[in-house]
Parts: C-alpha cells; sequence; structure tokens
C-alpha cells in the first residue's frame, strides 16, 4: 500500500508545482488543466477556471506528490498535517529550508533535537507546513 499527499491549491496550484519543482530540485511528472480532460468534469467549475490545474504530479525522491486546483474554494486551507522531507546531511537541509520559506515563514529553525542531528519546521507561501530533517 501506498498513501501519497494530495494538495488542492484552489487557483495557485501550477505556481506551487513549479515552486516545488524549484525549490526540491525535481521536475513535474505531469499537469493536465480542466479543458484538457477526455471527459467533461463531473462537478461545476467556476467561470473562466478551464486553465486551471486538473492534476498534476511532482515526483520527490520516492515520493509522488499529487496536486490540484480542485473546485477553487476561497475558504480552503492546509491544517493539520505537514510534509516531512528526510534528507541525508546539513548542506541538503540548509538548501530545501531555504528555497521552501522564501515567501513563507520559518516556525522552527534548523537545529539539533534529540530525535535528529538538524530538524526545522516551515509554512511555505502556499500554507503547506513541511518539516525537513536528518534522519537521526
Amino acid at each position: 500500500m501506498v498513501v501519497q499527499p494530495y494538495l488542492f491549491f484552489n487557483g495557485g496550484c501550477e505556481e506551487a508545482v513549479n515552486f516545488y519543482a524549484k525549490a526540491l530540485g525535481t521536475k513535474v511528472d505531469m499537469l493536465m488543466r480542466f479543458k484538457e480532460s477526455p471527459e467533461p468534469p463531473q462537478m461545476q467549475l467556476p467561470p473562466g477556471s478551464q486553465d486551471k490545474v486538473m492534476h498534476a504530479s511532482l515526483r520527490v525522491g520516492d515520493t509522488v506528490v499529487m496536486a490540484s486546483d480542485g473546485m477553487m474554494a476561497p475558504d480552503a486551507s492546509f491544517k493539520g498535517f505537514a510534509l516531512s522531507v528526510s534528507v541525508p546531511d546539513k548542506a541538503t537541509a540548509d538548501r530545501y529550508y531555504s528555497a521552501l520559506s522564501a515567501g513563507g515563514k520559518a516556525t522552527m529553525p534548523l537545529a539539533k533535537t534529540f530525535w535528529s542531528p538538524y530538524f526545522g519546521m516551515l509554512t511555505d507561501k502556499f500554507g503547506v507546513d513541511w518539516m525537513i530533517g536528518i534522519e537521526g
């Protein structure tokens, strides 16, 4: 069994996917807009949403993170979870932490903890919480 995160960005998906690809040094595996769907949408879409992202996938290491603009509801938010990234060394942790926190908020600076030789937390500019650390 595999559990994969699926993030809904409510209109900012393409920007987020491109941001993560650059910040984490990965590539976008797939991106399909609503207008490219082989079938009509199963739901009522807001006017002007044809160019929004119906589905995207981004490979981050061995994990696929999926994303969409979803229904573009203005009140959606990312709460109650974080994406956790395990890295091999401090340089990689510093690079990812710096890139992901650009335009966002550092919530716990990278430092030694009892569970990791180097660990930190942040909220990116899209409101997604991240934990970055070296496995201890």
